[in-house]
Protein backbone atom coordinates (compact mmCIF):
# COMPACT_ATOMS: atom_id res chain seq x y z
CA UNK A 1 0.00 0.00 0.00
CA UNK A 2 1.29 3.60 -1.08
CA UNK A 3 2.14 5.65 2.25
CA UNK A 4 -0.54 8.64 2.61
CA UNK A 5 1.48 11.81 1.59
CA UNK A 6 1.15 14.54 4.76
CA UNK A 7 0.09 18.57 4.03
CA UNK A 8 4.06 19.20 4.02
CA UNK A 9 5.09 16.70 1.60
CA UNK A 10 2.70 18.82 -1.18
CA UNK A 11 3.62 22.37 -2.43
CA UNK A 12 3.53 23.85 1.21
CA UNK A 13 6.81 21.84 1.79
CA UNK A 14 8.18 22.46 -1.37
CA UNK A 15 7.34 26.00 -1.57
CA UNK A 16 7.21 27.41 1.92
CA UNK A 17 8.38 25.19 4.21
CA UNK A 18 11.98 26.11 4.10
CA UNK A 19 11.88 29.66 4.27
CA UNK A 20 9.31 29.19 7.48
CA UNK A 21 12.71 27.03 9.07
CA UNK A 22 14.86 29.33 7.94
CA UNK A 23 12.41 32.27 9.37
CA UNK A 24 12.52 30.35 12.45
CA UNK A 25 15.82 30.08 12.99
CA UNK A 26 16.90 33.46 12.25
CA UNK A 27 14.39 35.10 14.19
CA UNK A 28 16.45 34.76 17.45
CA UNK A 29 18.41 36.82 20.15
CA UNK A 30 18.90 40.05 18.60
CA UNK A 31 16.72 39.87 16.26
CA UNK A 32 13.69 39.24 17.66
CA UNK A 33 14.87 41.58 20.62
CA UNK A 34 15.38 44.43 17.52
CA UNK A 35 18.87 45.10 18.84
CA UNK A 36 19.74 43.89 15.43
CA UNK A 37 17.61 45.61 13.31
CA UNK A 38 18.82 49.13 14.89
CA UNK A 39 22.28 48.21 13.99
CA UNK A 40 21.72 47.13 10.80
CA UNK A 41 19.25 49.67 9.51
CA UNK A 42 16.59 51.71 11.25
CA UNK A 43 19.55 53.62 12.57
CA UNK A 44 19.93 55.42 9.72
CA UNK A 45 16.66 56.79 9.99
CA UNK A 46 14.81 57.51 6.65
CA UNK A 47 17.12 55.95 4.81
CA UNK A 48 17.69 52.61 6.95
CA UNK A 49 15.13 50.90 4.56
CA UNK A 50 17.66 50.33 2.01
CA UNK A 51 19.16 48.13 4.76
CA UNK A 52 16.29 46.26 4.62
CA UNK A 53 15.90 45.65 0.80
CA UNK A 54 19.67 44.68 0.66
CA UNK A 55 19.47 42.18 3.09
CA UNK A 56 16.52 40.99 1.63
CA UNK A 57 18.19 40.45 -1.71
CA UNK A 58 20.83 39.11 -0.08
CA UNK A 59 18.43 35.88 1.72
CA UNK A 60 16.62 35.40 -1.48
CA UNK A 61 19.63 34.87 -3.75
CA UNK A 62 21.78 33.05 -0.86
CA UNK A 63 18.68 30.57 -0.36
CA UNK A 64 17.74 30.18 -3.96
CA UNK A 65 21.24 29.23 -4.40
CA UNK A 66 21.98 27.16 -1.49
CA UNK A 67 18.93 24.86 -2.25
CA UNK A 68 19.47 24.93 -6.04
CA UNK A 69 22.78 22.77 -5.15
CA UNK A 70 21.47 20.96 -2.67
CA UNK A 71 18.77 19.72 -5.05
CA UNK A 72 21.04 18.56 -8.04
CA UNK A 73 23.60 17.56 -5.86
CA UNK A 74 21.37 15.74 -3.32
CA UNK A 75 23.47 17.43 -0.40
CA UNK A 76 20.95 17.35 2.64
CA UNK A 77 23.80 17.83 5.61
CA UNK A 78 25.64 20.69 5.19
CA UNK A 79 29.56 18.28 5.28
CA UNK A 80 28.23 16.72 1.98
CA UNK A 81 27.29 20.38 0.97
CA UNK A 82 30.82 21.92 1.64
CA UNK A 83 32.56 18.96 0.11
CA UNK A 84 30.74 20.21 -3.76
CA UNK A 85 31.78 23.38 -3.18
CA UNK A 86 35.39 22.93 -2.03
CA UNK A 87 36.22 19.92 -3.90
CA UNK A 88 39.71 18.56 -3.06
CA UNK A 89 40.18 21.67 -0.52
CA UNK A 90 38.75 20.26 3.12
CA UNK A 91 36.71 23.42 3.79
CA UNK A 92 34.15 21.11 5.71
CA UNK A 93 36.69 20.38 8.43
CA UNK A 94 37.04 24.26 9.17
CA UNK A 95 33.10 24.86 8.42
CA UNK A 96 32.76 22.37 11.25
CA UNK A 97 34.67 24.14 13.69
CA UNK A 98 33.14 27.83 12.76
CA UNK A 99 29.52 26.41 12.92
CA UNK A 100 30.00 24.46 16.00
CA UNK A 101 31.47 27.57 17.79
CA UNK A 102 28.90 29.69 16.29
CA UNK A 103 25.84 27.45 17.50
CA UNK A 104 27.55 27.78 21.21
CA UNK A 105 27.63 31.61 20.94
CA UNK A 106 24.29 32.52 19.23
CA UNK A 107 22.75 30.34 22.26
CA UNK A 108 24.89 31.23 24.36
CA UNK A 109 24.06 34.99 23.64
CA UNK A 110 20.05 34.23 23.21
CA UNK A 111 19.94 32.26 26.70
CA UNK A 112 21.52 35.21 28.76
CA UNK A 113 19.05 37.91 27.10
CA UNK A 114 15.84 35.53 26.71
CA UNK A 115 16.39 34.08 30.25
CA UNK A 116 16.24 38.11 31.75
CA UNK A 117 13.38 39.00 29.44
CA UNK A 118 10.80 36.36 30.20
CA UNK A 119 11.33 36.88 33.92
CA UNK A 120 10.95 40.98 33.43
CA UNK A 121 8.03 40.20 31.34
CA UNK A 122 6.18 36.99 33.15
CA UNK A 123 8.08 36.92 36.42
CA UNK A 124 8.83 33.45 36.05
CA UNK A 125 12.65 32.27 37.50
CA UNK A 126 14.97 32.26 35.06
CA UNK A 127 16.16 28.79 35.86
CA UNK A 128 12.57 27.95 35.10
CA UNK A 129 12.06 29.17 31.17
CA UNK A 130 15.79 27.83 30.78
CA UNK A 131 14.70 24.01 32.03
CA UNK A 132 11.41 24.34 29.96
CA UNK A 133 13.75 25.25 27.24
CA UNK A 134 16.19 22.41 27.05
CA UNK A 135 13.63 20.05 27.76
CA UNK A 136 11.11 21.21 25.21
CA UNK A 137 14.38 21.37 22.05
CA UNK A 138 15.60 17.72 23.29
CA UNK A 139 12.11 16.45 22.78
CA UNK A 140 11.84 18.11 19.31
CA UNK A 141 15.45 16.78 18.07
CA UNK A 142 14.35 13.34 19.86
CA UNK A 143 11.53 13.16 17.40
CA UNK A 144 13.31 14.56 14.43
CA UNK A 145 12.25 16.31 11.46
CA UNK A 146 8.64 15.99 11.02
CA UNK A 147 8.25 17.09 14.65
CA UNK A 148 10.33 20.02 13.82
CA UNK A 149 8.69 21.21 10.60
CA UNK A 150 4.99 21.23 12.57
CA UNK A 151 6.69 22.75 15.65
CA UNK A 152 8.31 25.96 13.54
CA UNK A 153 5.72 26.45 10.96
CA UNK A 154 2.88 26.79 14.36
CA UNK A 155 6.06 29.02 15.37
CA UNK A 156 5.58 31.33 12.88
CA UNK A 157 2.50 31.58 12.71
CA UNK A 158 2.29 32.71 16.21
CA UNK A 159 4.87 34.86 15.79
CA UNK A 160 3.73 37.03 12.92
CA UNK A 161 0.95 37.14 14.95
CA UNK A 162 2.91 38.79 18.02
CA UNK A 163 5.06 40.76 15.56
CA UNK A 164 1.70 42.52 13.89
CA UNK A 165 0.21 43.11 17.40
CA UNK A 166 3.13 44.83 18.26
CA UNK A 167 3.70 46.82 15.30
CA UNK A 168 0.19 48.00 15.07
CA UNK A 169 0.11 48.69 18.96
CA UNK A 170 3.30 51.09 18.33
CA UNK A 171 2.61 52.53 15.16
CA UNK A 172 -0.83 53.54 16.22
CA UNK A 173 1.24 55.63 18.81
CA UNK A 174 3.58 56.97 17.04
CA UNK A 175 3.09 57.23 13.28
CA UNK A 176 3.14 61.38 13.30
CA UNK A 177 7.10 61.04 14.42
CA UNK A 178 7.38 58.23 11.78
CA UNK A 179 5.97 60.47 9.06
CA UNK A 180 8.28 62.91 10.32
CA UNK A 181 11.33 61.11 10.00
CA UNK A 182 10.39 59.89 6.29
CA UNK A 183 9.26 63.66 5.02
CA UNK A 184 12.47 65.47 6.56
CA UNK A 185 14.77 62.24 5.71
CA UNK A 186 15.89 62.53 9.30
CA UNK A 187 18.85 60.29 9.93
CA UNK A 188 20.30 62.23 12.64
CA UNK A 189 21.07 59.68 15.01
CA UNK A 190 23.97 58.57 12.72
CA UNK A 191 27.04 61.02 11.98
CA UNK A 192 27.54 60.79 7.87
CA UNK A 193 24.62 58.34 7.24
CA UNK A 194 24.71 57.71 3.67
CA UNK A 195 22.86 55.31 0.82
CA UNK A 196 26.47 53.37 0.59
CA UNK A 197 26.48 52.93 4.25
CA UNK A 198 22.74 51.71 4.68
CA UNK A 199 23.57 49.49 1.55
CA UNK A 200 26.34 47.76 3.42
CA UNK A 201 24.40 47.02 6.87
CA UNK A 202 22.26 45.17 4.84
CA UNK A 203 24.68 43.50 2.46
CA UNK A 204 26.84 42.73 6.45
CA UNK A 205 23.70 41.84 8.00
CA UNK A 206 22.80 38.96 5.30
CA UNK A 207 26.28 37.54 5.10
CA UNK A 208 26.24 37.71 9.11
CA UNK A 209 23.63 35.38 9.09
CA UNK A 210 24.03 32.70 7.03
CA UNK A 211 24.59 30.00 9.95
CA UNK A 212 21.18 29.86 9.78
CA UNK A 213 21.14 28.69 6.39
CA UNK A 214 22.24 24.83 7.56
CA UNK A 215 19.07 24.33 9.28
CA UNK A 216 16.95 24.19 6.11
CA UNK A 217 18.93 21.92 4.25
CA UNK A 218 16.44 18.60 5.19
CA UNK A 219 13.16 20.58 3.47
CA UNK A 220 15.03 20.24 0.50
CA UNK A 221 14.19 16.52 -0.08
CA UNK A 222 10.77 17.05 -1.24
CA UNK A 223 11.71 19.50 -4.35
CA UNK A 224 12.51 18.71 -7.44
CA UNK A 225 12.66 21.53 -10.13
CA UNK A 226 14.26 24.76 -9.86
CA UNK A 227 11.20 26.24 -10.01
CA UNK A 228 10.70 24.95 -6.57
CA UNK A 229 14.29 26.28 -5.30
CA UNK A 230 13.38 29.55 -7.42
CA UNK A 231 10.05 30.11 -5.96
CA UNK A 232 11.11 28.60 -1.95
CA UNK A 233 14.04 31.00 -2.55
CA UNK A 234 12.40 33.94 -2.47
CA UNK A 235 9.40 33.09 -0.16
CA UNK A 236 12.05 32.28 2.47
CA UNK A 237 14.04 35.84 1.66
CA UNK A 238 10.61 37.72 2.49
CA UNK A 239 9.37 35.62 5.32
CA UNK A 240 12.81 36.62 6.84
CA UNK A 241 12.72 40.40 6.28
CA UNK A 242 8.75 41.00 7.03
CA UNK A 243 9.48 40.70 10.76
CA UNK A 244 12.87 43.47 9.91
CA UNK A 245 10.15 45.56 8.45
CA UNK A 246 7.80 45.78 11.12
CA UNK A 247 10.05 46.18 13.73
CA UNK A 248 12.08 49.11 11.35
CA UNK A 249 8.94 51.03 10.57
CA UNK A 250 7.95 51.03 14.66
CA UNK A 251 11.43 51.90 15.50
CA UNK A 252 11.11 55.10 13.18
CA UNK A 253 7.81 55.89 15.55
CA UNK A 254 10.99 57.01 17.62
CA UNK A 255 13.31 57.43 16.14
CA UNK A 256 15.93 59.26 16.86
CA UNK A 257 15.36 58.66 20.55
CA UNK A 258 18.29 57.28 22.21
CA UNK A 259 16.17 55.42 24.74
CA UNK A 260 15.07 53.35 22.42
CA UNK A 261 17.43 53.19 19.77
CA UNK A 262 20.49 52.41 22.49
CA UNK A 263 18.18 50.17 24.69
CA UNK A 264 19.24 46.52 24.72
CA UNK A 265 15.69 45.41 24.10
CA UNK A 266 14.17 47.68 21.20
CA UNK A 267 10.64 46.33 21.96
CA UNK A 268 10.00 46.60 25.26
CA UNK A 269 11.03 50.48 25.54
CA UNK A 270 9.16 50.89 22.29
CA UNK A 271 5.88 48.94 24.11
CA UNK A 272 6.18 51.00 27.49
CA UNK A 273 3.33 53.01 28.11
CA UNK A 274 1.39 51.93 25.29
CA UNK A 275 1.34 48.13 25.73
CA UNK A 276 -0.54 46.96 28.75
CA UNK A 277 0.57 44.04 30.49
CA UNK A 278 -1.10 40.98 28.61
CA UNK A 279 0.68 42.15 25.60
CA UNK A 280 3.99 42.75 27.68
CA UNK A 281 3.49 39.04 28.19
CA UNK A 282 2.91 37.38 25.07
CA UNK A 283 6.38 39.62 24.01
CA UNK A 284 7.82 37.29 27.01
CA UNK A 285 6.62 33.92 25.36
CA UNK A 286 7.70 35.47 21.85
CA UNK A 287 11.04 35.61 23.05
CA UNK A 288 11.41 32.65 24.88
CA UNK A 289 9.21 30.61 21.37
CA UNK A 290 12.82 32.25 19.51
CA UNK A 291 15.29 30.55 21.57
CA UNK A 292 13.51 27.34 21.00
CA UNK A 293 13.23 27.50 17.76
CA UNK A 294 16.58 28.89 17.04
CA UNK A 295 18.03 25.90 18.91
CA UNK A 296 16.57 23.84 17.47
CA UNK A 297 17.17 24.25 14.30
CA UNK A 298 20.68 24.73 14.78
CA UNK A 299 21.34 21.94 16.64
CA UNK A 300 19.08 19.55 14.35
CA UNK A 301 21.65 21.09 11.41
CA UNK A 302 24.83 19.65 13.48
CA UNK A 303 22.64 16.02 14.07
CA UNK A 304 22.10 15.67 10.07
CA UNK A 305 26.10 16.27 9.61
CA UNK A 306 26.57 13.85 12.33
CA UNK A 307 24.32 11.33 11.12
CA UNK A 308 25.82 11.78 7.30
CA UNK A 309 29.21 11.34 8.90
CA UNK A 310 28.16 8.44 9.91
CA UNK A 311 26.55 7.18 7.19
CA UNK A 312 29.51 8.17 5.18
CA UNK A 313 31.88 5.16 7.17
CA UNK A 314 29.23 2.65 7.24
CA UNK A 315 27.77 2.93 10.41
CA UNK A 316 24.08 3.28 11.88
CA UNK A 317 22.72 7.44 12.32
CA UNK A 318 22.11 8.01 16.06
CA UNK A 319 19.39 6.82 17.87
CA UNK A 320 16.65 9.50 18.85
CA UNK A 321 17.81 8.71 22.19
CA UNK A 322 21.60 9.89 21.26
CA UNK A 323 20.09 13.03 19.32
CA UNK A 324 18.24 14.08 22.47
CA UNK A 325 21.34 13.87 24.32
CA UNK A 326 23.45 15.42 22.20
CA UNK A 327 21.14 18.76 22.38
CA UNK A 328 21.26 18.51 26.46
CA UNK A 329 24.67 18.63 26.10
CA UNK A 330 24.76 21.60 23.60
CA UNK A 331 22.54 23.70 25.53
CA UNK A 332 23.58 22.91 28.62
CA UNK A 333 27.13 24.23 27.09
CA UNK A 334 25.99 27.38 25.52
CA UNK A 335 23.99 28.12 28.74
CA UNK A 336 26.78 27.65 31.37
CA UNK A 337 29.00 29.50 29.04
CA UNK A 338 26.37 32.29 28.76
CA UNK A 339 26.94 32.80 32.37
CA UNK A 340 30.79 32.64 33.36
CA UNK A 341 31.74 35.66 30.47
CA UNK A 342 31.26 34.33 27.28
CA UNK A 343 28.96 37.77 26.17
CA UNK A 344 31.84 39.57 26.75
CA UNK A 345 34.45 37.09 24.90
CA UNK A 346 31.82 37.46 21.83
CA UNK A 347 32.13 40.79 21.49
CA UNK A 348 35.31 39.96 20.23
CA UNK A 349 35.09 37.22 18.27
CA UNK A 350 31.68 37.52 16.67
CA UNK A 351 33.24 39.80 14.13
CA UNK A 352 35.85 37.37 13.21
CA UNK A 353 33.46 34.50 12.92
CA UNK A 354 30.58 36.20 10.50
CA UNK A 355 33.82 36.92 8.28
CA UNK A 356 34.84 33.19 8.33
CA UNK A 357 31.33 32.01 7.38
CA UNK A 358 31.67 34.44 4.22
CA UNK A 359 35.07 33.20 3.27
CA UNK A 360 33.43 29.77 3.92
CA UNK A 361 30.29 29.96 2.77
CA UNK A 362 29.58 33.19 0.59
CA UNK A 363 32.18 33.26 -1.46
CA UNK A 364 32.30 29.14 -2.93
CA UNK A 365 28.85 29.43 -3.01
CA UNK A 366 28.49 32.36 -5.26
CA UNK A 367 31.64 31.36 -7.48
CA UNK A 368 31.90 27.43 -7.28
CA UNK A 369 28.23 26.87 -6.51
CA UNK A 370 27.08 28.78 -9.56
CA UNK A 371 29.73 27.11 -12.18
CA UNK A 372 28.64 23.59 -10.19
CA UNK A 373 25.15 24.42 -10.79
CA UNK A 374 25.46 25.82 -14.77
CA UNK A 375 27.68 22.68 -15.48
CA UNK A 376 24.90 20.15 -13.36
CA UNK A 377 21.91 21.74 -15.58
CA UNK A 378 23.87 21.62 -19.01
CA UNK A 379 24.20 17.52 -18.39
CA UNK A 380 20.94 17.39 -17.14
Amino acid sequence: MEEKKSFFDGNFGKYLLPGIILQSVLIGGGYATGREIVEYGAKYGAIGWISGIATMIGFMLVSFLTFELIRLYRTFDYKSFMKELGGPVPIWAVFDVVYILFMVVIIAVMASATGSIVHQTLGLPEMVGVVTIIALVAILNFYGEHLIERFETLGTIALYIGYIVFSIIVIKNGYENMNTVFATGDTSYVENASVFSALRSGIEYCAYNLVVIPAAFFTVKRQTKRKHTLVSGVIAGLLMTIPWFLTYFAVMCHYPNPDVLGNTVPWLAMMQGSAGPLVVALFGVVMGWTLIETSTGIIHALIDRINGGLVEVGKDKLTRGRQAIITMIALIGALFLSKVGIIDLIAKVYGALSYAFIVLYLLPLLTVGVYKIRQKSKSA
